[in-house]
This record gives C-alpha cells, structure tokens and sequence, in this order.
C-alpha cells in the first residue's frame, strides 16, 4: 500500500505597506511549487504583534521566512529586524529583506542587523516572479530552516 506523504504548507510573512507591491508579491507567489501560506503585515507594529502572537495572532503560526520592506510607516523595517534577532523566541527566523532602497546605509545596517540577505525589490512583475522563485528555490527548497 502507498502512503502519500503529508504537504506541509510553509508559513512566510510579508512585512509591506504598500498595496501594489503587496499585490505583485501575492501574483509571484502564485507560480510558487513550494506550497506555502502568505501572511501580510502591513506595518512593523502589525509585524511584531504578529510575530509575538499578540491580540488577534494569538494563533498565528511562526513564520519559516520574513519578507521585509525598509520603509514602513510608524515602526520602520530596521526597528523590526533588530527586534526580531535580539528576541530569543524570533532570531532563528531567516530574515529577507526585500525593499526598493539601493543606499550603502541601508544595506550595511541591514546586515549589521543579521538579516539573512538583502534584495532590491524591482517594480517590474516579470523581475519580481525571478526574486520570488529565486527565494523560494534558496530559502524554501534548498535550506534547511529551523521548526
């Protein structure tokens, strides 16, 4: 008799303000073979409520990735990433960042921070599905993340 095996959904978090690229990053997605579940944080408050399972993420399952934009409004990309990796429960969590800032200062703090890469963001829809499949072999396929 064959078992099939189990398709386990992989959780990745989105950590972006703004629609339209929320919107092409849900369309690259899309042509994903890994399956996995896309959940959106449209601010860095919004981020760490939901990475810390507070108010209503008290159920949210940890993400095994974060996507994340620089510019957010209130709590700023940084902010978030330094709070992810100085919290014990959170800084095994692979970290992209995935913004549209080309600046020397960003990218160096970026990494200062421990992010796992740093990735210019294109507003082109066919260069965006390249990245995302590029992130999805890498990160969802070839690495091993941690549970």
């Amino acid at each position: 008799m064959i078992v099939a095996a189990k398709t386990e959904v992989t959780e990745v978090l989105l950590v972006e303000d703004n629609p339209g690229d929320t919107r092409l990053t849900l369309e690259a997605i899309r042509d994903c073979e890994v399956p996995l579940n896309l959940n959106v944080a449209r601010d860095g408050v919004e981020a760490m409520a939901y990475l810390r399972r507070e108010g209503r993420y008290s159920n949210a399952e940890r993400p095994a990735l974060i996507l994340l934009d620089l510019n957010l409004p209130g709590k700023g990309g940084r902010e978030v990433l330094a709070e992810v990796k100085c919290d014990p429960e959170l800084k095994r969590i692979p970290v992209v960042v995935l913004t549209t800032s080309q600046s020397e200062d960003d990218i160096a703090a970026a990494y200062g921070l421990y992010a796992n890469c740093y990735i210019r963001k294109p507003a082109d829809i066919n260069q965006l599905s390249g990245i995302v499949k590029g992130i999805e072999d890498f990160w969802l396929t070839k690495v091993r993340l941690p549970c």
